[in-house]
């Protein structure tokens, strides 16, 4: 097995439980600053938001950013 693949493999649910725990504390934040908010579609407003991140991160990997760092 590829060393690289090996080490990531051996933090994925740390790497899994940080996602989550980013994702469910800014559902709380939404719910502490707006009480009325909707939970459902809060939930998917953060995730297109975080998909977007990811996204942007994929094109900086795709085009080298990462390559040395």
């Amino acid at each position: 097995m590829d060393v690289i693949l090996k080490e990531l493999l051996s933090r994925k649910s740390e790497i899994d439980k940080a996602l989550e725990l980013l994702f469910k504390a800014n559902m709380k934040i939404t719910d502490w600053d707006v009480p009325e908010a909707d939970d459902q579609q809060a939930a998917e407003v953060l995730l297109e938001m975080m998909q977007d991140k990811l996204n942007a991160i994929s094109a900086d990997v795709k085009a080298g950013k990462y390559t040395n760092y």
